[in-house]
């Protein structure tokens, strides 16, 4: 495959950066924004350790404030160079808080940060990925989006209902506007949104005859030794529940996939060869017995495959990012 140019988000720590490394090694260009410029130094540093840093640019991008994300779309246009893979895989959740917390729109931060500026990045930067010669939307989903699968059974299903939360617009502290606030659904409808968003995309695509496979994934259940990655937040508040479970899913049940292997089918994803020139796919790492993982084509759930919802919350989040549903699209 030849070296294409790669725009990451969450590529500081976690499978992103693991992706990240992998991608940097085999000669892909990289642009990885970093939600601070304490991030960006962090992550240079670590890339420079390991001589990976020449093909790689780290501008600032802050994904729970809209007003970051249209400025680095804007700086990123301004320069001009057409993106050949468009991965979004940033992800936030803050498991165990009793209370929303929100982004600088006033938009809660789960649904902020891992759907709203996805969809704002996503349609400012249209035209970079439709002047790729053959552009690719990679967006990290995951299982617990599907109330049958094991993690979509824990707790509340995932479920948006008819958008409320998103009619309501900022202050609303669930997408559906009905349920009371809890972290963990918030996460699986975040995920869910993914989905939907992706569909939503490729039809939009599909419509304008413009070539380009929008590939949705699920990890699987990632867990990290140490402290950082993904799990961060939910430490704060349980850490030694974190702790425990750690041990039993990665350690005893052998449940969970490594970061460097999760790491590793993102990386195939952004840049190995495609099944299909176009259109929606979803692809999920599951469990077929004890420390074997299969990452295979799926399903989505039913309702992550609604064309009708999917084209809803397209047009409702376009509006709440500030843009036209159309915005990018329509590009040539």
């Amino acid at each position: 495959m030849e070296s294409r140019h790669i725009l990451i988000t969450g590529a500081s720590s976690g499978i992103g950066l693991e992706a990240a490394q992998q991608l940097a090694a085999a000669g892909h260009r990289l642009t990885l924004p970093c939600r601070s410029q304490a991030r960006a130094d962090a992550l240079g540093e670590l890339l420079a350790k390991r001589q990976l840093q020449d093909q790689v640019s780290r501008p600032l991008g802050d994904l729970a404030d809209l007003a970051s994300v249209e400025q680095l779309a804007a700086t990123l246009l301004e320069q001009g160079m057409p993106i050949d893979t468009l991965v979004l895989n940033a992800g936030l959740q803050y498991s165990g808080a009793s209370e929303p917390r929100w982004s600088a729109q006033g938009f809660e931060l789960t649904l902020a940060v891992n759907h709203l500026a996805h969809q704002a990045l996503l349609q400012r930067l249209l035209p970079l990925l439709l002047a790729s010669p053959q552009p690719r939307v990679v967006v990290t989903a995951s299982e617990v989006h599907d109330p049958s699968t094991p993690g979509g059974r824990v707790g509340q299903p995932a479920g948006v209902g008819n958008l409320e939360g998103l009619r309501q617009g900022p202050g609303a502290a669930m997408v559906d506007g009905q349920t009371p606030f809890n972290a963990e659904k918030a996460y699986k409808d975040s995920k869910l949104c993914n989905l939907l968003m992706a569909r939503a995309l490729a039809a939009s695509l599909a419509e304008q005859q413009h070539k380009m496979p929008v590939l949705t994934w699920s990890p699987g259940l990632v867990i990290p030794r140490g402290s950082g990655g993904f799990f961060r937040y939910s430490r704060e508040h349980n850490p030694l529940g974190q702790t425990l479970f750690a041990l039993l899913a990665r350690d005893l049940l052998r449940v969970s996939e490594t970061p460097a292997r999760a790491g590793a089918l993102l990386a195939e994803l952004a840049a190995g060869p495609v099944a299909q020139e176009t259109g929606f796919s979803y692809r999920s790492n599951r469990l077929v017995g004890p420390g074997q993982l299969r990452f295979e084509t799926r399903e989505p759930s039913a309702e992550a495959s609604n064309d009708a919802l999917a084209e809803q919350l397209w047009q409702l989040s376009a509006s709440l990012v500030g843009l036209q549903a159309d915005q990018g699209l329509n590009h040539h």
